[in-house]
């Protein structure tokens, strides 16, 4: 059961490999995969920077959208008011295509790299605070009463109890917003690219189209999915080694 991703994988590579050689399919249409490993050995360090650049920018969102999460969390935990003042902004900006607003936060920002990384948070950040929030709100009420009677202080209930209660929510919201802060500057990448910010894989799929390169097209799409898919296997691994180190595996 381990090895059916992969040969269903080498399977379907293998049938488009097939069919694209069959049919005389040109390669500005849809090149065959030994077209667009090629298409990335022809370009290796182009595309690997370019790589680099939008993973850097993930990065940082996804370090910003934890920090920023949580303490939205905490805050709305701590505060019904500020959970009033807060959450309906958090799903505003959750619910609004941030195709539509990343060319008024690149003008307003005026930094490219630090606009890519705004535009990336506000993808990234809302499962972190959601599901942060909904742990710290998880706490059984018999475990809150026993700590209220044992006169525990808000920052012992909240360190004791709120807060173990709430790492599994806060890792799977985690693990999420890896993917979206992903998404989140690529995103704001064909944005920036379009105006004629030169930064990412994104832009180097507008050029490929631009040129009519369409194999190293593919071969930066294929580059951006490897790196979500490891994105997602490393937090996934984060979350399971953290949850043993707690006790909560």
């Amino acid at each position: 059961m381990q090895r059916a991703p992969a040969l269903f994988a080498l399977a379907f590579l293998g049938l488009w490999e097939a069919l694209v050689r069959a049919m005389g399919v040109p390669e500005y249409l849809i090149p065959g995969p030994l077209r667009i490993v090629q298409a990335f050995f022809e370009a290796p360090w182009l595309l690997l920077t370019s790589l680099a650049s939008t993973l850097i920018v993930t990065a940082v969102a996804l370090a910003v959208s934890v920090v920023l999460g949580v303490a939205l969390a905490l805050a709305m935990q701590a505060s019904p008011w500020a959970r009033a003042a807060i959450q309906p902004w958090a799903v505003a900006l959750q619910v609004t295509p941030i195709v539509s607003i990343a060319p008024l936060i690149i003008v307003w920002v005026g930094d490219a790299f630090t606009a890519l990384v705004v535009c990336a948070t506000i993808v990234a950040f809302f499962p972190v605070l959601s599901n942060t929030a909904a742990g710290l709100a998880a706490a059984p009420q018999d475990l809150q009463d026993l700590f209220w009677l044992n006169k525990a202080t808000r920052w012992q209930t909240l360190r004791l109890l709120r807060l173990p209660v709430a790492l599994p929510y806060f890792l799977a919201g985690l693990r999420i917003s890896g993917g979206l802060a992903l998404v989140g500057a690529v995103v704001a990448e064909f944005v920036a690219g379009s105006g004629g910010f030169a930064s990412g894989l994104a832009y180097r799929i507008l050029e490929s189209g631009y040129r009519l390169q369409i194999p190293r097209m593919f071969a930066a799409l294929v580059l951006l999915s490897a790196a979500g898919i490891a994105i997602n296997a490393a937090l996934g691994s984060f979350a399971s080694w953290l949850l043993r180190r707690t006790g909560q595996a």
